[in-house]
């Protein structure tokens, strides 16, 4: 066999010049960016590849040009040094500390086996082919083939916490050919074995390589390999030899970047940015013509003052114009804009991490803000896909109901036949008869029980499935106390229930399982596991009893069994069929499996089984061959009958529903189940905005996903729907939903769950949520926010996703607004001063406008803003519906803030202009100088924006830069000498800068009071009873004696993820509401918001009055 070196890694243990040749990486890492050298020139070139850092560069060069800039310098260099330094500094801290994160790694100490010896070296020296020794709770050093263990069957155990974030315990197991080098220093010395396997890659789940030893080749899967990042627990040693180093491990490959996910608010801005970038053009131009004109038919009369240069005319003089004018109005674009929304992102992010109403006790699990850039897209939220079974359930399975050779158990009847409730006070079935059964099961049907005692050869072949046919691993410490590794809970259930009937499977070897039957010890030879994935939805295993016998026993979705069933399994199939459907398991929203078996042929199976080694061993295309040659032999398979699993609904899952359906927001369940059982836990919710309930099965989904004609008209179809279920989807499939309606809805999609097999649906949707549940934390890795529960969700959106929703438009409504107002002043000012590109305002104004007296008050308002507290937000979930539809900022807001802009200008230019023209002082020296004009015009402007703690802070900048002692120290930056104190101390000079406040501010306060008679909005009108909730306080609470009250209150899908196969073959407050009043609007049925606001008293004073 030719292997292609860059396809394929071969190598060999223990020759590190056969290794060398290849130029395999060392196990050196390197996550940092920059080094002492590299640091200031990389990242300034990467800062300056941003558009807006890039604009005021070029500025800068064009105010170094003496012909053309009237501002200095420093009124662009200080904003921009700023923007950058803080950029610098920022990311040389990260720099830093990854760093030290790769000095601490590459430094670590293992033992490694060169020349014979174990020798102790630092983990960057270590090569490929090296075989090392790992001990108990130390880290696995490199990508390493287990070889031998500690453990009896070369079993390790370990922890993939640092990995993909599970945090229990997972089993791995060395080839039997290796396990037995044991740790004898000379034979694993003298191991010679070859590995041809993939290249590598960022796959954690698959591995596809063979080991050859003596002549043999043995097929290498993921069981075998030990991956970087992992912690070994629970054993003793091990020895491995090093297949992938440094920067080639999995750990490393999957460190590269994630897809960066942008707002619609950010999409929109890049969008404004650009018709502003037109309209400083327009403007630029305008005042260039002007300055021709003015230059053609006035200009000469200056000369004599402003003499030309030589070749200058009036054409020459406007193109230099236009570039001026490019410098004075820049502050239309602002550099401080990008920097202020990444703070007010930060900040809103943290208030979603320190949210003590979204923490989980339980599990000690808070919120998280996985990213810091989406969450203003929380706001605006339309469609939610989300998983099923650990998302809207709580993915904890119990053995609930079966269907053996086509009768029923689980049900519990009375004397006449009559179903009866199971409560906690139904009798249980005792199990004291089985010692090895597990004291927490629990089952109430008698009569399974006793079909076990009286030998029933269905029952048995039942039970005896169950505790053979799965991927469990059995631990146990002490005699009797036994404990299941399981891959998904579902296994996990079903292996306790027939170890509770009577079938304990007790232990397993790479060959071998061992199964108590009825107090009996049975070992079963192993002979094969053909093992699930998402596209079988089965597994089976062949075992030879100890007579002798074959056997196939398969377990799998009832459809994909019925599809490889005998004809003469018909009858039975039609009474299982009938206690599957919705009368009996799906109806009460169990997860139902089918299970089955065959009998097979000595002959048969040999020739079977050379086949399928040769699959096995295969390097290319290994499970499309190994799925192949399963298909061959699952089929004419007899059904013994079928099992059903409970998993109930998360608690405040209905309650979290119908908040989101009052708030528009349409629900699409994604789930693997079967149509009845998903149906049915869609009904189990029973909310009133739950009107229409529509399922997919896997079949029209397959057509939907290839057909754009049926994926519109099902669109359409299904949009009409307040919720839609989709059953029977593949993991790729919920991706493609999510990717059908973003396509042509054009709406804001958020996607939660808690698997793997969410997880391209999370990062498919705008915003991915991942909850940390029983399948791990692969969604968690991959989502934007999680959290611990699904209730929290309507939290995160209604509260959280509306406040950061409304600041952000507050914030950009209001930025583009003072930035408009500032600029159109020069621009009307140009009319009166020739168009000369002379500046309103003092140089150092113009530099501290957007850094200092306009950025901390926003950015103030755009953290701590709230329209109504989270209680109101909650309690009325119709205040999230203006998000929805983009009222608060969008393309129309942005031209009324630029009409508004244009009038507050006018105003802070003329009514300083006409109030000091032609105006002398009290004392009759004349007042009407440009220096007094220019402080008047921007004492209005700052006056006109902000507080009281940001006027203290002009008035004192001011008061300084205007001074004696700056003047005589920086005689030409500080020109303006004493013009703060000759103005303030005028009566008139006050005057003016409150009328020109009152003008500005008067429109704005007269068209809102007038809005909100008129037309008040959502937020108008609960604001409205805030305030009449508060003005009317509750009575106080009466005491009354104490007294004693006696009170009394009373479908099967396997999980996603690979299982060990081939392992293994190797209570509510009482309320009362206050008095009504009279409401604005009417409210949608809602029992939060049917009184407002709520009182709550004792349980005491409650039973008095009544």
């Amino acid at each position: 066999i030719c292997f292609c070196v860059k396809c394929e890694r071969h190598l060999r243990a223990n020759d590190r010049e056969f290794n060398l040749s290849f130029k395999y990486a060392n196990n050196a890492i390197k996550t940092s960016k920059y080094n002492i050298f590299t640091f200031l020139p990389l990242n300034l070139f990467e800062q300056f590849q941003r558009l807006a850092n890039a604009y005021f560069v070029f500025l800068l060069i064009l105010q170094l040009i003496p012909a053309i800039s009237s501002l200095s310098w420093f009124t662009t260099v200080v904003p921009l040094l700023l923007v950058l330094c803080i950029t610098l500094a920022k990311d040389g801290t990260d720099d830093i500390n990854r760093h030290k994160n790769d000095r601490q790694v590459n430094n670590r100490r293992v033992d490694v086996l060169i020349d014979g010896q174990l020798k102790s070296e630092k983990w960057m020296n270590v090569q490929v082919g090296d075989i090392i020794k790992l001990e108990n709770n130390q880290f696995v050093t490199a990508d390493l083939l287990l070889l031998s263990s500690s453990e009896p069957l070369n079993l390790v155990y370990i922890e993939t916490a640092e990995l993909d974030g599970e945090t229990n315990l997972k089993v791995k197991q060395a080839l039997t050919v290796t396990g037995d080098l044991g740790d004898n220093i000379d034979t694993l010395a003298a191991f010679d074995g070859e590995v041809h396997c993939e290249a590598p890659n960022n796959r954690l789940d698959k591995f596809t390589g063979t080991l050859t030893v003596q002549g043999e080749t043995y097929a290498l899967d993921n069981e075998r390999i030990l991956l970087r990042g992992c912690t070994l627990r629970n054993t003793e040693w091990c020895f491995g030899l090093v297949l992938f180093g440094g920067p080639d491990t999995k750990l490393m490959q999957n460190s590269g970047k994630s897809v960066f996910k942008r707002t619609s608010i950010d999409h929109l801005m890049n969008v404004l940015v650009l018709f502003i970038f037109g309209l400083l053009a327009c403007m630029c131009t305008t005042l260039a013509i002007g300055n021709g004109i003015w230059e053609h038919q006035q200009g000469t009369s200056f000369t004599a003052f402003l003499p030309r240069q030589d070749g200058a005319n009036a054409a020459f003089s406007g193109f230099l114009s236009f570039w001026s004018y490019v410098i004075i109005l820049n502050t239309v674009v602002p550099i401080s804009l990008y920097v202020s929304v990444e703070i007010l992102r930060l900040g809103n992010s943290y208030f979603i991490d320190w949210d003590r109403k979204m923490y989980h006790t339980k599990t000690d699990t808070p919120a998280q803000a996985r990213t810091t850039t989406l969450n203003e897209e929380l706001g605006q939220i339309k469609y939610i896909f989300s998983d099923k079974t650990g998302t809207l359930t709580q993915n904890i399975m119990t053995f609930n109901r079966c269907s053996i050779n086509g009768k029923s158990y689980g049900e519990v009847v009375d004397f006449s036949g009559q179903r009866v409730e199971i409560t906690e006070k139904t009798e249980k079935v005792d199990f004291s008869w089985n010692s090895l059964a597990d004291t927490k099961f629990c089952f109430h049907d008698h009569a399974l029980v006793e079909a076990v005692k009286q030998g029933s050869s269905e029952v048995h072949a039942f039970f005896r499935l169950l505790a053979l046919c799965h991927t469990v691993m059995p631990e146990e410490k002490t005699e009797g106390q036994l404990f299941y590794q399981a891959q998904s809970p579902d296994e996990g259930a079903l292996v306790t229930a027939a170890r509770n009937f009577g079938f304990v499977f007790r232990t397993r070897t790479p060959e071998t399982i061992s199964v108590v039957e009825m107090g009996i010890n049975i070992t079963y030879e192993l002979l094969a596991v053909l093992d699930f994935n998402n596209v079988r939805k089965r597994m089976s295993v062949i075992v030879r009893s100890p007579d002798g016998r074959l056997t196939l026993y398969c377990k799998g979705a009832d459809t994909i069994i019925y599809e490889r069933l005998h004809p003469s399994c018909s009858k039975v199939m039609e009474v299982t069929t009938e206690h599957l459907n919705v009368s009996e398991y799906a109806g009460e929203g169990l997860r139902t499996l089918a299970l089955a078996y065959k009998d097979l042929d000595e002959a048969e199976f040999e020739q079977w089984r050379e086949r399928h080694h040769e699959a096995s061993t295969a390097l290319e295309d290994r499970e499309e061959k190994l799925d192949a040659i399963y298909e061959e032999i699952e089929k004419d398979l007899m059904l013994i009958g079928a099992t059903a699993v409970e998993d109930k609904l998360q608690d405040g899952v209905p309650q979290t529903i119908e908040q989101l359906a009052q708030a528009d927001i349409k629900i699409w369940v994604l789930t693997g189940d079967k149509q009845e059982t998903a149906e049915n836990i869609g009904y189990s919710l029973s909310c009133p905005s739950l009107t229409v309930i529509s399922s997919w099965n896997h079949n029209c989904m397959n057509f939907v996903t290839n057909e754009s004609e049926a994926a519109l008209e099902l669109l359409r179809t299904a949009c009409m729907c307040q919720t839609v279920i989709c059953c029977r989807v593949t993991p790729l499939q919920k991706a493609q939903v999510v990717e059908l309606v973003k396509k042509y809805k054009k709406a804001v999609t958020l996607a939660i769950g808690d698997g793997a097999n969410d997880v391209s649906m999370i990062k498919a949707a705008h915003i991915g949520v991942g909850i940390s549940g029983q399948e791990g934390m692969q969604a968690v890795l991959s989502s934007d926010f999680s959290f611990a529960q699904f209730r929290y969700l309507q939290r995160l959106l209604l509260v959280h996703g509306h406040w950061s929703y409304l600041r952000m438009c507050k914030f950009l409504c209001y930025f583009f607004y003072k930035n408009f107002s500032f600029t159109f002043v020069h621009f009307w000012y140009g009319f009166f001063c020739g168009f000369s590109a002379q500046t309103v305002y003092d140089e150092w104004f113009i530099t501290m406008y957007n850094l200092v007296y306009t950025a901390l008050p926003i950015i103030g308002l755009s953290l701590f803003d709230q329209d109504v507290n989270d209680r109101w937000s909650m309690q009325y979930p119709q205040l999230y519906a203006p998000g929805q539809k983009n009222q608060y900022f969008n393309k129309m807001t942005f031209v009324k803030i630029l009409l508004h802009s244009c009038y507050s200008s006018l105003i802070l230019f003329f009514i300083p202009y006409a109030a000091m023209q032609d105006t002398v002082r009290d004392d009759g020296k004349d007042i009407a100088d440009y220096q007094s004009f220019a402080f008047v015009a921007l004492s209005a402007t700052v006056n006109h924006f902000f507080l009281w703690g940001s006027l203290s802070v002009f008035f004192a900048i001011t008061f300084t830069m205007y001074s004696n002692g700056m003047y005589l120290i920086f005689t030409s930056s500080f020109p303006f000498i004493g013009t703060a104190r000759n103005s303030l101390n005028q009566p008139n000079v006050w005057l003016t800068i409150f009328l020109t406040t009152l003008l500005c501010v008067l429109p704005v306060v007269a068209l809102r009071f007038l809005l909100i008679q008129l037309r008040p909005t959502i937020n108008d009108k609960v604001r409205y009873k805030v305030r009449q909730a508060k003005a009317v306080l509750p009575p106080p609470p009466r005491r009354f004696p104490r007294r004693r009250i006696s009170t009394r209150r009373s479908g099967y899908a396997f999980s996603h993820a690979r299982g060990y196969g081939d392992l293994v073959t190797s209570g509510r407050f009482l309320r009362r509401p206050v008095k009504t009043r009279l409401t604005l609007f009417p409210l949608v049925e809602s029992p939060l918001a049917e009184n407002s606001p709520q009182t709550y008293r004792s349980i005491g004073e409650g039973a008095q009055r009544s």
